[in-house]
Order: C-alpha cells, then sequence, then structure tokens
C-alpha cells in the first residue's frame, strides 16, 4: 500500500501538486493520466526518491522492491541480453560470481553462488530475458548482438526489458508503448495484465490503457482524484461529475440571487429583519460550487484537396529496400538490401489503409517507395500527375530547422505568400500571436509534432501517408488528429501502434511482413486474435522440431494404445464440456456488464453514495478481468480440441 497525506510537489516556482490525499492498495494497475506539464512524471520522480515533496508526506512500504525503464542507454559492448538479464541484479551478480569462482577453481565460492542461483530461480534467467526480447520485437539472431550497435529506438526497448526483468513490487512505466509497433504493444499488454505486483502508467494510447489498467489516477489543477475502472471508466464518471457539478453550480446560483434579492428588499423593514438576517446567514452558507471551466479542445483539419484523381498511385512487381556498403568502398561497393519483393499495391480516391506488422518487417521501407524517397530495385512505381503528397516520417519532428520558428518554417514553403496570412493559418494550429515567432528550440515534442503537421497540412495534399505520427502527441492532441484525419477527403496510409486512431480513420488494413505485403482480411480485434494464434502455433512448430531430434520410442503395445486411446477420449469428453461451461458463464458475465453499463450511465447512480458507484465499477473490473480469462482459456481448450 502506497499512501500520500498532505502531500504537495513544486517544480521551481510551480505548484504542480497540492493537498494530495491518496491510498493505492497492492495489486492495482494505475493509469496516471492529465494534460502535459500536470506534474505526472513529477509524481513519478518522487516515488523513486528522485524529488523531496515540498509538504505533507509520502509512505512507501519497507524494502520495496521498485523498477522503472531508465531514459539513458550506455554505448555497451555487452551482449543485449546479457544487459537485459542485469535486469535482476541479486540474479546477475549471483552468475557473476559463479563464472568467478570457477575462473579461480574455488569450489566452495562455486557451491554458494549454485546455491543462491537456485535459490533466485535462476538457472532460467537467460530464458526468461530471452522471452522478453522475443515479444518485444528482437529476432533471435539479435540477441547477442552489442548493445551499442543499436539505434535510439531499439536501445529503449531494451530498456523496457531491463525493466521487466526486475523481480518489483511497484513497476512504474511512463509511455512505455512509444516506438514500439502494434504487435510488441500487444504482447505488452499481455504481460502487463498478468503483472501480480502494484503498476503505474503514464499512456497517451487509450486502447493500451483500456486493456490494462484496473484504476485511473486523474492530475488536474494540481489536485489528483482516483477513479475505479480504465480509461473509458474514467471518461464516462467525470463527464457526469461534471455535468451535475455544473447542474449544481446553477442551482446554487439561482438560490443565491433569490436570497439576495429578499436581502436587498426587506433588510431595511424592521417587520422583515429577522427574515432578512436568516437568509444572509443561509447565504454565507451556501458550499460555493464552483461552475464547470471547460477544457478548450484543440481541433484542426486538412483542407479540401483542389483534386483527388481516382487512381493516385500504384507499386508493380516492386523489389524495395536499401543500398548498403558492407566493406565501407564508396558508390561500386554498395550492394542491394531487399527488405520486400513482389510488390503490388495501389491507392484509389478515398482508401484509408492502416498497415501492420512488426517494426523492421518493412512498413516504414514501403511508405517510403510510395513516396519516391526510395527507389525500387526492380518493378515500376507509377502516380497520377496531380498526386499531391503529405508525408510524415519517424524522423521529421527531429528535422525541424533548429533556432527557427513556426512563421520562419511556413516562410520556407511559400516564399511569396503574406506573413499575415501564414500568422492567421498557424492560429487555426493553436501557433497564434508571439507563439508564431518563437523559435521551436523551446517547443515540447507534441508542439514540434503539431507543426510539423501544419506544414504537411499547408500543401492541401490529396494523400497522406503518416508514418507513426502520434508518438509525440498527448491524448486530447490524438483525439484532434484522429478527427482531422476522420474528415480528410483524401486517401490514407498510416503506420501507427496507436490502435484507437487506426481503428478510427482506416477502412482497412494490410500486414507487411516476412518480406512480403498482403491485404489481412479483418479487424484490429481480429489482428489481436491472430497473433495468438500465431504464437500458439509457433510453440507447437518449436515442439515438434524438438521431439524430432529425440530417439525413436518403441512402439506401444496393443493394451498400451488402447489405454492411451481411451485416456485421449476422455481428456477430450472433459475439454468439450469445460468449453461448454466457459460459453455459458461467458454468456453470463456479458449480461451481467451490460446491466452494470445500464446503471453506469444512469444519472441517478452519481446522485448515490459514493462508495455503491465505486462498488460497481470494481465490479465491472472484475468481471471483465474474469471474461478475459475465460476467453483465453477457451481459445487455448479449443487449439486443443482442433489439434
Amino acid at each position: 500500500m502506497i499512501s500520500f497525506r498532505h502531500f504537495a510537489l513544486r517544480r521551481g516556482t510551480r505548484l504542480l501538486l497540492s493537498d494530495i490525499d491518496l491510498v493505492i492498495q497492492g495489486g492495482w494497475r494505475l493509469g496516471v493520466i492529465g494534460r502535459n506539464g500536470c506534474g505526472k512524471s513529477s509524481l513519478f520522480a518522487a516515488l523513486q526518491g528522485k524529488l523531496e515533496s515540498d509538504a505533507g508526506e509520502l509512505d512507501l512500504p519497507a524494502k520495496l522492491r521498485l523498477a522503472s525503464v531508465d531514459q539513458e542507454t550506455p554505448a555497451l559492448p555487452d551482449a543485449a541480453i546479457d544487459y537485459v538479464l542485469g535486469g535482476d541484479v541479486e540474479l546477475a551478480e549471483a552468475l557473476r560470481a559463479e563464472a568467478e569462482a570457477g575462473e579461480r577453481g574455488d569450489m566452495e565460492a562455486m557451491a554458494e553462488a549454485h546455491q543462491r542461483i537456485e535459490e533466485l530461480h535462476g538457472y532460467d534467467g537467460r530464458a526468461r530475458a530471452g522471452r522478453l526480447m522475443h515479444g518485444l520485437g528482437f529476432a533471435p539472431e539479435t540477441h547477442e548482438r552489442a548493445v551499442q550497435e543499436f539505434s535510439g529506438g531499439w536501445r529503449g526497448r531494451l530498456n523496457l526489458a531491463r525493466a521487466l526483468m526486475c523481480p518489483s513490487d511497484l513497476l512504474l512505466l511512463d509511455e512505455p508503448t512509444n516506438h514500439l509497433d502494434l504487435d510488441a504493444v500487444l504482447w505488452l499488454e499481455e504481460w502487463l495484465r498478468r503483472y501480480q505486483g502494484t503498476l503505474l502508467i503514464i499512456s497517451h494510447d487509450r486502447e493500451f490503457l483500456d486493456g490494462v489498467i484496473t484504476h485511473t489516477l486523474h492530475l488536474n489543477d494540481g489536485k489528483a482524484r482516483l477513479y475505479t475502472g480504465n480509461y473509458s471508466a474514467f471518461e464516462r464518471l467525470r463527464a457526469e461529475q461534471l455535468r451535475q457539478q455544473q447542474i449544481s453550480h446553477e442551482r446554487e446560483q439561482a438560490e443565491r440571487a433569490h436570497l439576495q434579492s429578499f436581502i436587498d428588499r426587506f433588510k431595511a423593514k424592521a417587520t422583515k429583519a429577522k427574515q432578512a438576517q436568516s437568509r444572509m446567514k443561509r447565504l454565507e452558507k451556501l458550499a460555493g460550487t464552483e461552475a464547470v471551466r471547460v477544457e478548450r479542445g484543440f481541433s484542426f483539419e486538412f483542407a479540401k484537396p483542389a483534386r483527388v484523381p481516382d487512381s493516385m498511385l500504384q507499386l508493380e512487381d516492386i523489389a524495395a529496400g536499401y543500398l548498403h556498403d558492407p566493406a565501407g568502398q564508396g558508390q561500386h561497393g554498395e550492394v542491394a538490401n531487399i527488405v520486400l519483393s513482389d510488390v503490388r499495391f495501389s491507392l484509389e480516391a478515398g482508401q484509408r489503409i492502416g498497415l501492420l506488422g512488426p517494426n523492421g518487417a518493412g512498413k516504414s521501407t514501403l511508405v517510403k517507395t510510395l513516396v519516391g524517397e526510395l527507389a525500387p530495385f526492380t518493378g515500376e512505381r507509377k502516380s497520377h500527375k496531380d498526386l499531391r503528397i503529405g508525408y510524415f516520417a519517424q524522423h521529421t519532428v527531429e528535422s525541424l530547422r533548429e533556432g527557427a520558428s513556426p512563421l520562419d518554417h511556413l516562410q520556407d514553403k511559400a516564399p511569396g505568400v503574406a506573413t499575415q496570412v501564414m500568422r492567421d493559418f498557424l492560429g487555426t494550429w493553436n501557433f497564434a500571436g508571439d507563439r508564431a515567432f518563437e523559435s521551436v528550440d523551446g517547443f515540447s515534442g507534441g508542439e514540434r509534432a503539431r507543426l510539423a503537421l501544419a506544414l504537411i497540412a499547408w500543401d492541401k495534399p490529396n494523400l497522406l501517408l503518416l508514418d507513426e505520427p502520434t508518438n509525440h502527441l498527448d491524448l486530447d492532441m490524438r483525439e484532434a488528429l484522429a478527427d482531422a484525419l476522420a474528415g480528410f477527403e483524401g486517401a490514407l496510409v498510416l503506420v501507427s501502434h496507436d490502435r484507437h486512431l487506426l481503428g478510427m480513420v482506416c477502412d482497412s488494413f494490410w500486414r507487411v511482413a516476412d518480406g512480403v505485403v498482403e491485404s489481412f482480411d479483418g479487424d484490429l480485434d481480429d489482428y489481436a486474435r491472430w497473433l495468438k494464434t500465431r504464437g500458439s502455433a509457433s510453440k507447437k512448430a518449436a515442439k515438434a522440431e524438438v521431439a524430432a531430434g529425440k530417439p525413436v520410442v518403441p512402439a506401444a503395445s496393443p493394451e498400451e494404445r488402447r489405454r492411451q486411446s481411451n485416456a485421449q477420449r476422455e481428456q477430450e469428453k472433459t475439454a468439450r464440456q469445460r468449453v461448454k461451461r466457459i460459453e455459458t458463464r461467458t454468456a453470463t458475465i456479458d449480461g451481467e456488464l451490460a446491466a452494470l453499463e445500464a446503471r453506469l450511465t444512469d444519472p441517478a447512480t452519481y446522485n448515490g453514495p459514493t462508495r455503491d458507484m465505486m462498488q460497481l465499477g470494481q465490479r465491472q473490473t472484475e468481471l471483465r478481468q474474469e471474461k478475459e480469462a475465460l476467453e483465453t482459456e477457451w481459445l487455448q481448450l479449443v487449439e486443443q480440441l482442433e489439434a
């Protein structure tokens, strides 16, 4: 249990959090949400002991094991899997002690280290580290590569794997899905649902939060409010609370006006003086309910293209990839690294395509080939003469010119346009007034991403190619982007790990993996299920390969075969009975969840005791978790019966 009592936190002269009274129970999976700058990361720093409170107390359990993701990764020569294994500090020390004792020939020290490794269940530690790396998208051949050979994004994944490797009672994750592909996000979601400790997550990915958290902590105006349930439940509860607050404020204001009117009319009359005094006391005792201050949501749009040709862009029999120079001999030593082969991909007016697949499989390669940034090795790229592409790449935000303002960037694109026209345009993207003249050096990642999107929108493209546009965006900006893309009248190709955005704006999906590009028949839920079944099939194949290397076992006798057949039939019967029970229980849960949803959307629910409302939310979470576990078991049983 973690408790905050009258807790306050300040950064410089700015008060971030004040008078926070909060208890976080062990085993909760808590999503910490709020606008950028509200104090989320500072709260994590306080839990880590990096920031002292300005007032109040923060109580943590004694001997609490805390794990978090390092922001920096040293350029180490160590193998990646050893770096991940080092997240379990005790185990890494014990393994090192065993190796050093072996080198010295110190048998007593080796025995002590061996016993310690056994106590830590450490001899499968390397396998556990390998599974974490595999889940986060590292191919088996990369596990032994030096840490220093990985790019920044992949080093971030190593830090995440290292944090998950660390035995912990409290796990702090700040934007863990940034720079992950959708496959890795789905795997991480499953892993965190099985985590046994207390989990605190900062994330701007609403689908990820919905899939993981059991409670939500909302930071706003220096205050913290706890809600039971996932992010969607929080949105419903908060909307209803704000509605009730506004109703109470309006009623109170009407009563204030009525009381003041009576006092003004009769306070000078002796016969009414006592009544006027009574009303003055009543007026003083009114609670002073604050009016709801509506947070102005940011919105923008992509202008209607001048023309949207029917057939916009085609790739015919394309082999796509990169040139690289393994021997360092310059242009003459370059060889083709083919990532995708035999690509047939066309874009028609109005198409809205989401690209799925793991990082490194070729999604960005396909997008760059569509843009024309990469020339195909074979095949042909055909585009309409009126095609106007708006391209957001993963490096777009970093490529903004340092020291330049939003107006400077726009003048680079359109040197002959009047300054006032540009300022008016930038104002629609929240770069109004002096903000248009400020250097991007002081902008946050979200502000830089917003400027990059504004520069794309200025050109009025009829085809948008967006490669991970949400990495720097908060929830409000992601919602604004989803709305803008939903209203965009051109064609769209989107690469994103944000399922909410993909689901809102894409009509069809293509999978890029294993060197090919192919249409995926289904939605994102189907894709998540497909990944699970594919993982199960891989495990079965691996087991078959292991079995293939074992010595041949003598054939069983007829009696033994009968016993095995009877046992198998009995197992199948038990499995089918269990499947039916799961289906019956799932139907019951669906009915109860529907009833709970109805009660949670009924305004009358919020007029009752808060405890009753919290219990409804808790029951909803319990039922969802039970349903999820049952669905996983059902899938395993059905696969077993089909096999």
